[in-house]
């Protein structure tokens, strides 16, 4: 089960950070990811923790988000600086039992709920 936290509305150059809890399964060797739908658009991959432990982010984000993972929390992070009003969307948890390359979203077989991230401008 995978459950998200910190979704909110900011202006254009704030920050918002995401949390992810994981249970029910080995989190240490899980890939966890996160991913974002805005309205009318397709779900896209924003930043995962690949199975070596390093974090991967999508371009648009590069720079502006960090990704992190906590083993003994069970937990997922995703700290968003700089936000922009492009960035507004619904933010999924995502998990597999493996990662060492980018997976579309039906690749993912775990999610959580999402939560909303407005920015406006």
């Amino acid at each position: 089960q995978l459950v998200e936290f910190g979704g909110g509305s900011v202006q254009a150059g704030g920050s918002l950070r995401l949390s992810c809890v994981a249970s029910g399964y080995t989190y240490s060797k899980t890939c966890m990811a996160w991913f974002r739908q805005a309205p009318g658009k397709e779900r896209e991959g924003v930043a995962y923790v690949d199975s070596n432990g390093i974090p991967r982010y999508a371009e648009p984000v590069k720079a502006r988000f960090t990704v992190s993972k906590d083993n003994d929390k069970n937990t997922l992070h995703l700290q968003m600086n700089s936000l922009e009003p492009e960035d507004t969307a619904t933010y999924y948890c995502a998990a597999r039992d493996y990662c060492f390359r980018d997976y579309p979203p039906e690749d993912w077989p775990y999610w959580g709920q999402g939560t909303h991230v407005t920015v406006s401008s």
